[in-house]
């Protein structure tokens, strides 16, 4: 106390600032202390977690194994080559409809009330042959495909691939139908491989423009001016180009035979087809030429003919939102590649020889979009057959056409809503006509 008493006030004041910040660096250095004794406790308890992992490797969690195929790590099949990549897909669909026809009814269960088949449509004297209405329902266009790509390590590419449907029909009298169980076989589509630029197997035909078809909710929508066959053939494609060899068959009428259609598989040589495809942003432009053998052969009767045909179509894309395709189909003795042999390649005079039935057919279509969940489209078709009549009779279709109008609604990615109406009409040769009304619908979604 003394020494406080004889000392100045400043040095007292200096004194007093050195305590308060000994007691300061005091604290700091408990608080460190404490820090350091809480990290020593997690550390320890991360230790004893991890131990305990060692201890259960089962649960532990293990990095999984690098592919290029991120669903796919090993070939699935052991017979593939290495480096296979598989996929597959498809849609299921459901088609309903309501027909109407003013002479006579499509017969139930019949391709021609499946879908748009213009050579189905009746056609007779109006006063003795009644019109009807029928409602279908179906789900046998449901569609699957298969596909097996190898790039190997020479550089080649190879593909594998197999598509069918449900549109087989059934083996007993209650499947197949709509009496029971409506149980349909498989239909093979495709079934073909490639090669770098070459294809072996069934597939549309070369002389076939499948890019062209509109957007419909039928089947196949403008049929009777549509080239539309898949066949078996060998192709081979080279930029813009492509030729193929594909399986012969002549469709007859028989002399005098009217609607009458056969099958011949008498002709030892091969379809020969060439196609060119322009490509760009405007869309495509396709030019397919045919040539071919008609075969006729019976006992000592044996005849030959040439049939050929030209084929212009493409999609011509204006603007963002619309497009316009079109095909234009002449030729004589190439009946059975259009419209789903809505009239035959030739007809048989009464000596047994063949004669070409010429034909000119097409279609035009205009798709526009108004939203990103609808479409629309409209087109026209039209086929015209040069029959001689005093071979064929005059039973035989002379001319069809159909107008076509949907709408088709996409509420979610992969899912289609849409409606379609449909006029047909059918004329032979006597002049007489038969109409088709049809409003077309479906549910479909794609996977």
């Amino acid at each position: 106390m003394l020494l406080a008493l004889m000392l100045p006030g400043h040095v007292l004041a200096q004194t007093a600032k050195e305590q308060q910040l000994e007691a300061r660096v005091a604290e700091l250095e408990r608080m460190v202390q404490q820090l350091v004794s809480q990290q020593q406790q997690v550390q320890t308890q991360v230790t004893e977690v991890k131990a305990a992992q060692a201890a259960a490797p089962a649960i532990a969690a293990t990095p999984a194994p690098a592919v290029k195929n991120p669903i796919q790590a090993s070939t699935i099949s052991p017979s593939a080559n290495p480096g296979t990549r598989f996929s597959y897909g498809g849609f299921i669909k459901l088609d309903a409809s309501v027909t109407s026809t003013d002479a006579g009814d499509i017969a139930d269960g019949s391709v021609g009330r499946l879908f748009y088949v213009p050579k189905a449509i009746p056609v007779g004297a109006k006063a003795t042959r009644e019109g009807g209405s029928d409602t279908d329902m179906g789900a046998n266009f449901s569609r699957f495909w298969f596909a097996a790509d190898t790039d190997l390590d020479s550089g080649d590419k190879l593909r594998g691939y197999l598509e069918f449907d449900l549109f087989g029909g059934g083996s007993t009298a209650f499947t197949g139908n709509e009496v029971a169980t409506n149980t349909y076989a498989l239909t093979l589509r495709h079934a073909y491989v490639t090669w770098n630029k070459w294809l072996a197997g069934q597939t549309w035909s070369n002389f076939q423009d499948a890019n062209a078809l509109p957007d419909t909710v039928d089947f196949l929508g403008p049929t009777e001016g549509t080239v539309f066959v898949r066949q078996a053939q060998l192709r081979y494609t080279s930029g813009p180009w492509s030729f193929s060899v594909e399986n012969p068959e002549t469709v007859y009428t028989p002399f005098r035979g009217n609607m009458a259609q056969v099958a011949g598989d008498d002709g030892a040589v091969p379809d020969v087809t060439a196609r060119y495809t322009a490509k760009g942003d405007w869309g495509h432009f396709s030019v397919g030429a045919l040539a071919r053998q008609l075969k006729y052969q019976s006992g000592r009767i044996n005849d030959s003919t040439t049939g050929y045909g030209l084929s212009v179509s493409g999609k011509w894309n204006v603007g963002a939102s619309d497009d316009l395709r079109y095909m234009v189909t002449a030729g004589s003795g190439i009946g059975r590649y259009v419209g789903l042999a809505l009239n035959n390649d030739a007809v048989l005079d009464a000596t047994g020889d063949l004669e070409n039935i010429d034909l000119v057919a097409g279609f035009v279509g205009w798709r526009h979009v108004f939203s990103p969940k609808l479409r629309g489209n409209l087109f026209y078709s039209r086929a015209q057959y040069d029959n001689q009549t005093a071979l064929t009779g005059l039973g035989i279709t002379k001319s069809a056409q159909s107008a076509h109008v949907n709408l088709i609604y996409t509420p979610i990615p992969k899912l289609d809503i849409g409606a379609e109406y449909i006029w047909g009409q059918r004329e032979i040769e006597t002049g007489e006509k038969g109409e088709l009304n049809r409003l077309q619908t479906h549910v479909k979604y794609s996977f």
